[in-house]
């Protein structure tokens, strides 16, 4: 009898020859994936290092013969790569802290404290997970460059990229959905014992909300780091782009070799973060239903 799991059934997989073809399907299956995913990765770093005239006269060579490593630093003098990364840390830094303070407290609000209107809030919220990216876009842009009520002019600065990572209804239903999880009882306890709001979100909640947090932050620097439009839009000053605007700038001028290695430096600092929060990462997954 078929598992509801699996293909084959535990006696199946007793017999020398099924166990064989399930083994090789699933080596054959992992190195797809390897190669799908390490593939682009490999290929990228390798045309980094590879000479022009390389590039063009042996496009599918697995190496090149005289690999230039010298590449990296002088794409990140020449090209100015250095300060286009500083930008951008400073983007995704910023845009990270909005948006992890505005996805806590969000949830924060609609699970534990649950105000009156909270599930109109709460509808409203996820309403907006049904409007396009580039709708949104011209209002926002009229928004930013004449704020309601402060009228301000926020065009050209950091805090138009900023303000708007908050708005992200994604991470606010992850934290609402975790929170949701978190005993009552222990919220009851704290407010008998006196414990303000404020202290019943920092003292309590976020400690046990780790995992989530993490899945949040990775999610914000994630999306930070690869958005290309709307910095594009908010920061006309070449001088204050993130790496991926400037990329895009610099492709008709740079040497390609120079480009590529600039691109592997570019995508170097996500997939590191990836690389050393990915056990708390998949743990967070786990916590929140998150399904790969």
């Amino acid at each position: 009898m078929t598992s509801a799991t699996t293909f084959v059934s535990v006696h199946d997989r007793q017999r020398p020859g099924v166990r064989a073809a399930v083994r090789s399907i699933q080596t054959l299956t992992l190195l797809l994936l390897l190669l799908i995913g390490v593939g682009p990765l490999y290929w990228m770093v390798k045309g980094a290092v590879s000479p022009p005239t390389e590039l063009t006269t042996r496009p599918l060579a697995l190496w090149p013969d005289r690999p230039l490593l010298d590449n990296f630093a002088t794409a990140y003098t020449d090209l100015s790569v250095g300060h286009y990364l500083m930008n951008t840390f400073l983007v995704v830094g910023g845009s990270w802290a909005v948006q992890l303070f505005i996805s806590a407290t969000a949830g924060f609000a609609l699970s534990v404290l649950r105000p009156r209107f909270g599930r109109v809030v709460y509808g409203a919220i996820l309403a907006t997970m049904f409007v396009p990216y580039t709708v949104n876009m011209v209002s926002l842009f009229m928004t930013v460059i004449d704020v309601p009520f402060l009228h301000l002019n926020l065009g050209d600065t950091y805090w138009a990229i900023w303000l708007p990572a908050g708005t992200n209804a994604f991470t606010v239903l992850l934290a609402k959905q975790f929170f949701d999880g978190l005993p009552r009882e222990l919220f009851d306890a704290a407010r008998v014992d006196g414990v303000s709001t404020r202290q019943l979100l920092t003292k309590i909640v976020l400690p046990m909300s780790r995992p989530v947090l993490a899945v949040i932050s990775l999610l914000a620097v994630m999306h930070s780091w690869k958005d290309f439009i709307w910095p594009l839009v908010a920061l006309t000053d070449p001088e204050k782009q993130p790496i991926s605007v400037a990329l895009a700038q610099l492709a008709g001028q740079a040497p390609q070799d120079q480009l590529i290695a600039a691109m592997v430096m570019a995508v170097a600092p996500p997939i590191l973060v990836f690389a050393v929060c990915q056990k708390y990462i998949v743990a967070g997954l786990g916590f929140t239903g998150v399904k790969g």
